[in-house]
């Protein structure tokens, strides 16, 4: 039963995946960590801290561990969690913001 589910979440999600070229496109870019900073320091540290560890918004250490960067994209991009407001970059400055939030533990 476990099985099914997944391949049907597979055959659900892998699809909706690729159409998204937003999310390719910037799963092709290499990131700065440190121009990521600068950008979650410019607009997300006033929801999630200034070391990301939390305020109105969740804390962000560990996120990498608990959500895919397609995942994070598609939260950033969407703002699907309220109070967070849509967010979308240029594909570099996404990718910059993964490599930043990708080294918070």
């Amino acid at each position: 039963m476990a099985a099914a589910a997944c391949i049907v979440a597979v055959l659900l999600v892998l699809p909706a995946a690729q159409a998204d070229p937003y999310s390719r496109q910037t799963l092709e870019l290499s990131g700065s960590s440190e121009k990521g900073g600068r950008l979650f320091r410019l607009n997300c540290a006033g929801c999630h801290g200034i070391a990301a560890q939390g305020l109105v918004g969740p804390n962000l250490h560990g996120v990498a561990a608990r959500k895919s960067s397609r995942q994070l994209i598609q939260q950033v991009v969407s703002g699907r969690t309220p109070p967070m407001p849509r967010f979308q970059p240029e594909p570099q400055a996404m990718a910059d913001l993964l490599a930043y939030l990708n080294g918070l533990v």
